[in-house]
């Protein structure tokens, strides 16, 4: 098809003359050229509106055809028939179609050299076929042999781990003597990790069993902690209260008793007595509560905390109708808790905000969550009296408090015992504030082992 399209070509390039200056005889003589090409039946010369403009037909020829025009933008096409192949080739000049070539060659000179190619290659595989049988029963004992034991070696020590087994060596060739022995040295240090390994294995297994033992015993230890705690939280709770009691009950008969003869000292003392005692009792109660989630077993579950920061809100409302406070609970994601202790969370960081909004005019407290869905950080934020931030690091201790007693109520315990819930859920809690411009407090859940502490950032 290529020495086709050459001829084509080449017809077409020495016929532009002819076809620029109208002289049909000149391009018959060039087409004439072809008779030298045994494979060409017939070619010829076409204006570009398809009219024969010089022809050239071999006298053994009869020709019965019409050649196709070539469509818009081709530059060359072709045409399997019958007998022959006809090849159609665009003559530009300037940019410019001014004609068609078209050569028409017989198919049978095609085939009778892809008959010859054929033959030729038959002849040349058959050759091949015959060295390569030779050269392969000639190399089979030197190469294969060795080959298909080394291999058989490597399986053995793949299935079994043998790994004390070694490919025996051959002299016939160094390439092959450099691959079994290169295959050795890999089984020599392969039983070598090998040996190491299982030292190793064992002495993991030993240390394993150690802290095993160490943990059961650890186990133990924390179990009867937990009962003693238990048990002393059970002391405080009633041989404690028991003598507060009496304390408060003797305070009131007392000022039932005598309380219209004394003087006004003498009832603000009974009243200090009063306070003491009930500061006292609850004291204890916190007390007790805060070892009460310190030991209690975690059932978690699907927890929708702003579910119940709304009926926590609710509940605040409703102890005092006068005060102006607007709480805005936004959305958050659903997390994964103990929903008794994740109430006492949310009850205490809303009543702390509730307790220090409490001498603004108007307030506003938000809870919420920033970061990513997976792992949200919840926080609850206060426009209240705030605290000094030199301070933070007392806020989460037993007993600790940044104001005045007589300035805000409180115990300090109510912190304490949110930090150790959040702990037990696996999360962090921090906060952040200043005096006078409120409180935001912070806290995770169910964080994972390699997760980042979050971001200490300020909530919307």
């Amino acid at each position: 098809m290529q020495t086709l399209s050459a001829q084509a070509q080449i017809i077409g390039d020495n016929s532009i003359s002819a076809l620029l200056f109208d002289d049909p005889q000149s391009a018959t003589k060039t087409l004439s050229a072809l008779k030298n090409a045994s494979n060409i039946a017939s070619a010829g010369l076409l204006t570009p509106d398809g009219h024969i403009f010089a022809h050239y037909m071999r006298e053994s020829e009869q020709e019965s055809f019409q050649v196709p025009l070539l469509g818009i933008g081709e530059t060359e096409a072709h045409w399997f028939g019958h007998s022959h192949l006809l090849l159609a080739r665009a003559i530009v000049s300037d940019g410019k179609e001014i004609g068609i070539v078209y050569v028409r060659a017989n198919r049978s000179a095609f085939q009778s050299r892809v008959e010859r190619y054929l033959l030729t290659a038959l002849a040349v595989l058959a050759l091949s076929f015959l060295v390569a049988m030779l050269l392969s029963s000639r190399l089979r004992k030197s190469i294969a042999r060795p080959l298909i034991e080394l291999a058989k070696t490597a399986q053995e020590v793949a299935d079994q781990h043998p790994y004390s087994i070694r490919a025996s060596t051959t002299n016939d060739y160094q390439e092959l003597a450099n691959l079994v022995d290169a295959f050795n040295k890999m089984l020599d240090q392969i039983q070598l990790r090998d040996t190491d390994l299982q030292r190793a294995n064992e002495s993991l297994k030993a240390a394993r069993d150690r802290l095993e033992e160490r943990v059961s015993e650890r186990t133990r230890e924390l179990v009867v902690s937990n009962r003693e705690l238990e048990a002393f939280s059970y002391s405080v709770s009633h041989d404690l209260r028991g003598p507060i009691d009496s304390i408060n009950g003797f305070i009131y008969l007392l000022d039932k008793m005598y309380g219209g003869s004394m003087d006004d000292n003498g009832k603000e003392l009974i009243a200090q007595i009063r306070s003491c005692g009930t500061r006292m009792t609850q004291l204890i109660e916190d007390f007790v509560n805060l070892a009460r989630v310190s030991t209690s077993a975690i059932h978690t579950e699907k927890v929708n905390l702003s579910s119940i920061a709304e009926q926590i809100a609710e509940q605040l409302r409703a102890t005092d109708l006068h005060r102006q406070v607007e709480f805005e609970i936004l959305p958050t994601p659903v997390a994964n808790a103990d929903p008794h202790l994740i109430r006492i969370v949310l009850e205490n960081l809303l009543r702390n905000s509730w307790k220090y909004t409490s001498k603004c005019p108007t307030a506003h407290i938000q809870f919420g969550t920033i970061g990513s869905i997976e792992q949200p950080t919840y926080y609850l934020r206060d426009d209240g009296a705030g605290f000094d931030p030199g301070q933070t690091d007392r806020l989460f201790k037993p007993f600790q408090r940044l104001h005045a007693a007589g300035e805000f109520p409180g115990t300090g315990i109510g912190l304490a015992t949110v930090q150790r819930i959040v702990f037990r859920h696996g999360g962090e809690i921090w906060a952040e504030g200043a005096v006078g411009e409120g409180a935001t407090f912070y806290f995770t859940l169910n964080r994972t082992s390699n997760s980042q502490a979050p971001l200490r950032r300020e909530a919307p």
